[in-house]
């Protein structure tokens, strides 16, 4: 089976796990042609990426840089049976949310319609928002059936008409939290919604003894190590674990281990200058994953402070989280409905509530006193992983949607 997958950028250091998706399912023989509605952004990429066979096509990100391009595959496919139905589809889009991008996608979906392979019997869409939106004009004018993987800010961030027609024209739908699967099956009944969770591979993240580390906390030259790993958007709630950290306790001995990159890069980090916290932070930006796994190993504690932003935006279960738990960290989040999925408060893993500074805070010194709590949480979470996130039963339950 040729499957072309759309992606809005590939390949892209924070989404490791369409990678480790896509070449998953290489192995299990299926053949995969990867396009992108843009070019990377990072210079560097993960091995894994460097396993994946597919042909990668990019589409025109801009029209205007790209016009050419565009009017020759409308030439070639204008007269294809579905391009009418699609043209119509659009406008009627274009009607109720006229903006560049709309036109934009649309444009993509005719640069796709053109260049791709005969071969290629089904069109899969990572996101609902922008990669969707071309699978669904490309699959009416190709007249081939197409799918939808949804993740979190894709889900929350449009409107309920554009998801409920982009669901109902789907094949099928997978995606990765209860929360995201109880929304999209009551915008779309019909629709055959599955809930598959992202899981770990544990080929590279091996699961590792959980060592303890005794009264770590007051030898000065050994703090404990805080880690977070995620991009420094607003939704990842960094401003909250900073000004947490900042009303630590002096005789406390720690250090925060940050790895990511973002838009609010200059931001986050005027904010720690001004909490006078500098001096106790490494910002190591972006980094591979076997770079982020030796991060793992040699910290004690990670903080992941989730929230919900004002235009709805939100995690789903951060991959992040997964990793930090099969590599036996215990981990601190906020109780929003996704995490609770994985982590059970106080069992495996702390959770406070969203936005509180005051609970992350105490939650922090908690662990940060007693090694011991640390070592019962990390086992519990390591375990919970292994039995219930393996990325292997996802895998199975998108084989046997593809081959339905």
């Amino acid at each position: 089976m040729h499957i072309a997958f759309i992606l809005k950028g590939y390949p892209r250091i924070s989404e490791t796990f369409i990678a480790q998706e896509i070449l998953a399912l290489e192995k299990r023989g299926f053949k995969i042609d990867i396009f992108s509605l843009r070019s990377p952004r990072e210079k560097f990429t993960h091995q894994l990426n460097k396993k994946i066979n597919a042909d990668i096509h990019y589409l025109p990100e801009y029209i205007y840089l790209s016009p050419l391009k565009i009017f020759l595959s409308w030439l070639k496919i204008k007269k294809l049976p579905g391009y009418k139905a699609s043209k119509k589809e659009w406008l009627n889009d274009l009607k109720k949310d006229f903006s560049p991008n709309r036109i934009r996608r649309f444009a993509q979906a005719i640069v796709l319609s053109k260049e791709i392979p005969n071969t290629i019997t089904h069109l899969h869409a990572h996101f609902l928002h922008t990669p969707t939106s071309v699978a669904y004009y490309a699959s009416k004018i190709l007249q081939k059936p197409y799918s939808i993987s949804a993740h979190a800010k894709d889900i929350w961030t449009i409107k309920d008409w554009e998801k409920k027609k982009k669901l109902e024209g789907a094949l099928w739908v997978t995606t990765c939290t209860e929360q995201n699967f109880t929304h999209l099956s009551n915008i779309s009944p019909s629709t055959n919604i599955n809930l598959v969770y992202h899981g770990i591979d544990f080929n590279l993240f091996p699961i590792r003894k959980i060592l303890e580390k005794n009264n770590k906390y007051l030898e000065r030259e050994s703090p404990v190590i805080i880690l977070s790993v995620g991009r420094l958007v607003e939704k990842k709630g960094f401003d909250i674990l900073l000004k947490s950290l900042s009303l630590l306790p002096k005789e406390l001995n720690w250090k925060l281990e940050h790895i990511g990159n973002g838009p609010l890069n200059y931001k986050i980090k005027k904010l720690a200058d001004k909490l006078n916290l500098s001096n106790k932070i490494n910002w190591n930006g972006t980094l591979t994953q076997d770079k982020i796994l030796n991060f793992y190993k040699e910290s004690d504690i990670f903080v992941l402070a989730c929230k919900v932003t004002q235009s709805g935006d939100r995690d789903g279960i951060p991959n992040v989280l997964l990793e930090a738990q099969s590599q036996g960290l215990a981990c601190i989040s906020t109780s929003l409905p996704s995490i609770e999925e994985l982590i059970i408060n106080n069992i495996s893993g702390i959770l406070v509530k969203s936005g509180s500074v005051s609970e992350l805070k105490e939650a922090i010194i908690e662990l940060i006193k007693n090694p011991n709590k640390r070592k019962n949480l990390a086992a519990e979470g390591q375990k919970r992983v292994k039995e219930k996130f393996s990325m292997n039963y996802g895998i199975e339950k998108i084989t046997k949607l593809l081959l339905r």
